[in-house]
């Protein structure tokens, strides 16, 4: 699991963990069953406090998504797999609204967009 974290986003920190640690799960890259990192360790690696990433996790674990088990850490539950495909494309409409409002600000035409998608999509493949 790779999580970025930008200081410069008006976004929280700890919903950015969350956005990103949910959309792992809900994609299947961390499987169920599978321990997250723990709280210190995450927090180290992002260097931000423990307490952020507690509060995500706090949050993930109130929507469904983990449970803390003490001593052990925080694991992925069962997830259902409509309820996933349905909250991934959730997300993917969200960006989509955060990309058209960011292309009309920078005058880029729907063919303008397309193009510099088709270009970001087989640069990521």
């Amino acid at each position: 699991m790779r999580i970025v974290v930008s200081t410069s986003s008006r976004t929280p920190i700890y919903e950015q963990i969350k956005t990103q640690v949910r959309a792992s799960i809900l994609s299947g890259e961390i499987a169920e069953g599978q321990f997250l990192p723990s709280l210190r360790q995450l927090a180290a690696d992002l260097r931000v406090s423990s307490i952020t990433v507690t509060r995500a996790y706090n949050d993930l674990e109130a929507d469904g998504l983990i449970h803390g088990e003490h001593g052990r850490g925080f694991v992925v539950l069962p997830i259902d797999a409509q309820v996933a495909s349905s909250a991934l494309r959730t997300h993917v409409d969200d960006v989509l609204r955060e990309l058209v409002a960011a292309a009309r600000r920078a005058r880029l035409s729907p063919p303008q967009v397309h193009d510099r998608l088709d270009e970001m999509w087989s640069h990521d493949e």
